[in-house]
């Protein structure tokens, strides 16, 4: 037992009720999640500077992306639960499928939500698919920050019992004290990936060479992930969860992969255009 244990502060996941209407802090936290994520988007795109001057839609289409982006996270990201984490309880169990306000979203689901609306929509608008996946990727922290929160308030996704002073004891988890890895994982995939991506599109130009913002998200997401897999209790039965393994490793890996291809992609398109540009600046 460490010498402190700090008290789990147990937090009603009901915010407040409308009549026979409850309204859970899950809810609440993916919908600041989203409307600041768009807020976010919408001030990328009106920054002409941060394109070299041509961004590559406009805010009206940022705010008509609202409601794709919405739809995949929420169906990519239950779906997600389902399929990846909990198929064989919800084969048997179909009619909870909808039931997401008691928590039960996974990330890489609702990620491939997000590409599916992003081809989608890029393709409807012709709209450059990297480039909106590049404002996506940058926007995403705030969702994951305030979704890291809100499984924090439903006291799940807890992490592997330890001694570290800061230790607490969740409810439903037994009598050990555990490591709080949602707010490890709200810090490290909200706070400090939004100031990677930040310092990414405002300092280095990464928004002129597409595919650079979605490849680094994928990238430092897929490793602060897997790193806080080793903090965070593994998912019960789970078949990927094997020795050091577990889901959330091999569901990261791929995207730590596609990342790197895409900032590799990035760069070579980037010199190769510098590289036509002045052999035509030569021949004139």
């Amino acid at each position: 037992m460490p010498l402190l244990v700090l008290p789990y502060p147990v937090i009603d996941p009901v915010a407040f009720s409308l009549g026979p209407v409850e309204v859970r802090w899950y809810g609440l936290a993916y919908m600041a999640g989203i409307l600041l994520g768009w807020l976010y988007g919408r001030y990328l795109v009106s920054r002409p500077a941060l394109w070299n001057g041509k961004p590559p839609m406009t805010v009206g289409q940022a705010d008509d992306f609202l409601l794709w982006i919405t739809l995949g996270i929420v169906v990519g990201g239950r779906l997600g639960f389902v399929l990846f984490y909990e198929p064989s309880y919800y084969w048997q169990h179909p009619a909870e499928i909808p039931a997401m306000w008691g928590g039960g979203m996974a990330f890489h689901g609702g990620l491939l939500g997000v590409v599916v609306a992003v081809a989608v929509f890029s393709w409807r608008k012709h709209i450059n698919p990297l480039s909106l996946g590049d404002i996506a990727s940058a926007a995403t922290p705030f969702g994951l920050l305030f979704g890291r929160i809100a499984n924090f308030i439903n006291g799940e996704v807890y992490g592997r019992t330890t001694d570290v002073p800061w230790a607490m004891v969740f409810p439903g988890a037994g009598d050990e004290p555990r490591h709080p890895s949602q707010l490890y994982e709200g810090l490290l995939e909200g706070v400090l990936l939004f100031i990677i991506l930040r310092i990414a599109t405002h300092r280095f130009g990464a928004l002129n060479r597409p595919g650079t913002v979605f490849g680094l998200f994928l990238v430092f997401y897929g490793i602060f992930r897997s790193s806080l897999e080793f903090v965070r209790e593994p998912h019960p039965d789970h078949p990927l969860d094997i020795g050091f393994l577990t889901p959330g490793i091999a569901y990261s890996i791929p995207m730590i992969a596609i990342g790197l291809w895409l900032i590799w992609r990035a760069h070579r398109k980037a010199a190769e255009t510098s590289v036509a540009a002045n052999e035509s600046a030569d021949a004139a």
